[in-house]
């Protein structure tokens, strides 16, 4: 029987326990003795968060289909159990063997999210791992980072020995057969770095050296190792059409962890594509995982019985930046609908757009008493939604919310940001105007025929320029310039005729704003993120846990100018700190969009015409489907 790394004491004294002992459904047990390579996965956030991802699942599920290789998790601590571990001196464990962190090959860290920085920090620092990976020996782990955040990585370039630029299916398996024939003959933690670096999509920082202007623009970024490659390739998964479960890169966990507490998704996920055709200006997903890729509908049949089965999941969800976009999805979603909903399984629709078929699907699978619809209009008028070609017209949000009325619905969110490049305040308060003329949509219908009040909830969140999107160039509000505009909008909704069927929400700005200096933040920002972390900044992503004092206080002690990282807008020949990541699309077309979004021009679609964004160069997905 395993021995638990917390006592019964410690656990039940800490809250949630069952976040640290493992043994969980479907979990993977192996003899660490029996194996070259252990991997400890780390999801930066508490378990809950953590287990409902599903790039972690899949690499889990890859990693541990080798006989050589033990794949084992951990997650940040809570902060009762931060404490506890720091005042007993007990060292970060995983979760399935229970052992320290620090006897394994490898700590692989994904990076979700900016504001998750200092929990990556606090697990290398409670695994007994040197924070500084300058600072590591032979005998440390191998600290290597993956996820969205990797596409600026540079401000956490000090702290992890490996970034893995892209998607994980492709080069893991390489890298770990260099890791075991360099273990087997002895060598050096340089010596395997450098061979690290020659893998495509390997990004080693302490190979490259940065040269600054004399105003703190990058003056140069160059290779100081000769194994160091000058551009890191994105790595991805070019085909995703097979249907054979057994195929090369078609791994997808058909057994996948199921935990014994509620996570924060706890349903079985089909991710049906990657990628977007949309090219919305603001996303940095919409271009960094071009081009769009369809799974095989026949396999996502196959896969989704297969995962009901093996965890006892009563809710399915498709996973995709635009559900509405996969080819098949009236295909699947009859499948779906005729072969698990009789049987209590619920069914769960995201991203997709409300039309005649999304609510006819919609209402076959969901209360539609309880259950509200959602539109992401991002903009309040037509102007800006061209700038930022969100290629969806007022005529057409106002006609999904008339037939999702008379559908029996009356419970509508809408999503928006503020802070848009050539936003004015008449697109401002083109947000309350439009959640009125939804209001007005709903109260045209005849009385008899209603349900009820119509109920609105307006979000918005603060725009924050990207890495790799048309925006990356644009300037960033101040916190006090975002809640200017938010009380715009507030003051505006306040006089629509149907004010007290709409409810206004908006962001906290100071978040944005630490935000948008992690984002966009060059090396320099790195001892700002350890000094925050020192000054105990931890689960920042947590409203009622961020610090803005603490933070304020990083970035005055580390001298960092938050205008010049947020507020200036960059001059397109400027190098950014992300320039020597080759995500396939090309800087030429970036600043045409971005010339398109000054001219307030829409950008087609990829399935309408192609716009030659450079993605093709990878040979496959929607730009070969005809």
């Amino acid at each position: 029987m395993r021995k638990l790394a917390l006592s019964d004491e410690i656990l039940l004294s800490i809250e949630k326990p069952e976040r640290y002992i493992g043994n969980e459904v479907n979990m993977v047990r192996k003899n660490p003795s029996d194996v070259d390579i252990r991997f400890c996965m780390c999801f930066p956030d508490v378990y809950e968060i953590g287990m409902s991802h599903l790039g972690i699942q899949i690499l889990y599920d890859m990693f541990n289909r080798r006989e050589d290789v033990y794949c084992e998790r951990v997650y940040s601590p809570w902060k009762d159990l931060d404490k506890v571990m720091r005042e007993n001196n007990i060292p970060l464990f995983a979760i399935e063997s229970q052992d320290s962190i620090k006897d394994f090959d490898f700590l692989g860290i994904t990076l979700q999210y900016e504001m998750c920085y200092t929990n990556v920090l606090q697990v290398i620092d409670l695994s007994g791992i040197p924070i500084m990976a300058s600072d590591r020996t032979d005998d440390d782990p191998i600290v290597i980072g993956g996820g969205p955040c990797v596409y600026n990585p540079e401000p956490l370039s000090d702290f992890f020995d490996i970034f893995y630029i892209g998607e994980g299916e492709t080069q893991y398996y390489r890298l770990f057969d260099l890791y075991k024939e360099h273990k087997k003959n002895g060598g050096s933690r340089k010596e395997f770095l450098e061979l690290a670096a020659e893998v495509p999509g390997m990004y080693v920082p302490a190979f490259y050296d940065v040269d600054y202007n004399s105003d703190g623009t990058i003056k140069s970024f160059i290779p100081n190792n000769r194994h160091a490659q000058e551009k890191i390739v994105k790595q991805l998964v070019v085909d995703m059409s097979s249907t054979d479960f057994d195929a090369e890169y078609n791994y997808y966990p058909q057994k996948p962890l199921v935990p014994f507490i509620k996570a924060t998704q706890d349903r079985v996920v089909l991710e049906i594509q990657r990628g977007c055709i949309r090219g919305c200006r603001f996303c940095q997903a919409g271009m960094v995982y071009r081009p769009v890729r369809e799974r095989n509908v026949e396999f996502l049949k196959e896969l989704a019985y297969r995962m009901l089965h093996s965890t006892g999941h009563e809710e399915i969800s498709l996973s995709s930046l635009s559900s509405s976009d996969y080819s098949k999805l009236e295909e699947l979603v009859n499948y779906l609908i005729d072969e698990f909903h009789g049987n209590g399984v619920n069914i769960s629709l995201p991203s997709l757009r409300i039309d005649s078929f999304s609510l006819d699907v919609m209402s076959k699978v969901q209360d539609i008493r309880k259950s509200s619809l959602t539109f992401a209009p991002e903009a309040g008028s037509q102007r800006l939604r061209n700038v930022i070609n969100k290629g969806l017209t007022e005529d057409v949000i106002l006609n999904g919310a008339s037939l999702a009325f008379e559908g029996g619905w009356n419970r509508v969110k809408l999503y928006f940001m503020l802070g848009l490049p050539t936003e004015t305040e008449e697109d401002i308060k083109g947000i309350a105007e439009l959640c009125e003329k939804i209001a007005e949509v709903y109260y045209s219908i005849p009385k008899d025929q209603r349900n009820g009040k119509v109920q609105i909830t307006a979000s918005s969140s603060f725009f924050i320029p990207k890495p790799f999107t048309p925006f990356q160039w644009a300037s960033m509000c101040t916190k006090e310039q975002f809640l200017d505009k938010a009380r715009i909008v507030n003051t505006r909704m306040k006089e629509m005729l149907n004010k007290k069927s709409i409810k206004y929400n908006w962001h906290e700005a100071d978040v944005s704003e630490m935000e948008g200096l992690l984002a966009r933040g060059d090396r320099k920002v790195a001892k700002t993120v350890l000094k925050a972390y020192e000054l105990g900044c931890l689960y920042d992503a947590w409203s009622d846990s961020f610090d803005n004092d603490k933070w304020r206080k990083a970035i005055e002690d580390t001298n960092i100018d938050m205008d010049f990282y947020i507020s200036r807008e960059r001059n397109v020949d400027e190098i950014m700190p992300w320039d020597f990541i080759d995500i396939g699309v090309t800087k030429s077309f970036l600043i045409k969009e971005w010339e398109n979004a000054k001219n307030e021009l829409v950008t087609p679609n990829c399935r309408m015409k192609c716009n030659g964004c450079g993605a093709a160069a990878f040979g496959g997905g929607v730009c070969f489907e005809n």
